[in-house]
């Protein structure tokens, strides 16, 4: 992997205000992927590629990552920091809504990283449960947002966010097949266990 590009690409996102995941996240995730060594991926949510590169030297040998985004800009830009870090052989991005795509995928996944609209997070997780390895671990990033999903908070604009990243919580902690835990990690991550 190519760490020059690889903080040029961070850098330009930052200064495009596009989000990425945080540093202090980051760090988090990482020694989640030494632990587990995965071989296969799955990530929802692409933006500009980052987390998919950063994730991509953790790979066990011949692993992959299967990414998701909608938004065709983020996907053209993508594809291109993605060749720059000299990583394409093991990022594969599926162009389209993760509403439509998550259903049709038929891989089984170690780690599935959620970072996607907030709003649709019970979904992502009825799949990520679904398309999980026995063992596999789901990743949650922004699960706190911004500070919100903890406090009484209820204005209308980001009601539903809200809503659905509390029935999040509630799902990863009170699943029997889960092992959860909730850390006030950059935005709030939550990482899942499959039993």
């Amino acid at each position: 992997m190519n760490k020059v590009e690889l903080e040029k690409i961070k850098q330009k996102a930052l200064e495009d205000k596009i989000p990425i995941i945080m540093d202090d996240t980051l760090e988090v995730v990482t020694k989640i992927l030494k632990q587990e060594h995965p071989i296969k991926i799955l990530e929802i949510g692409t933006a500009v590629g980052y987390s998919a590169i950063c994730f991509s030297e953790y790979l066990s040998q011949n692993g992959w990552i299967d990414t998701i985004e909608r938004d065709k800009d983020r996907v053209a830009e993508a594809r291109i920091n993605i060749k720059k870090a000299e990583v394409e052989e093991k990022i594969n991005i599926y162009e389209g809504d993760a509403v439509e795509i998550l259903p049709t995928l038929t891989e089984k996944y170690d780690v599935v990283f959620i970072d996607a609209s907030k709003g649709k997070y019970p979904f992502f997780l009825k799949e990520a449960i679904r398309c999980l390895n026995k063992n596999g671990v789901i990743i949650a990033d922004n699960i706190l947002y911004k500070g919100y999903v903890m406090s009484d908070y209820n204005k209308h604009k980001q009601r539903t966010a809200v809503r659905n990243l509390r029935e999040y919580i509630a799902e990863v902690t009170q699943n029997p097949d889960l092992d959860t835990q909730i850390l006030e990690v950059g935005d709030g991550i939550a990482i899942s266990k499959k039993k």
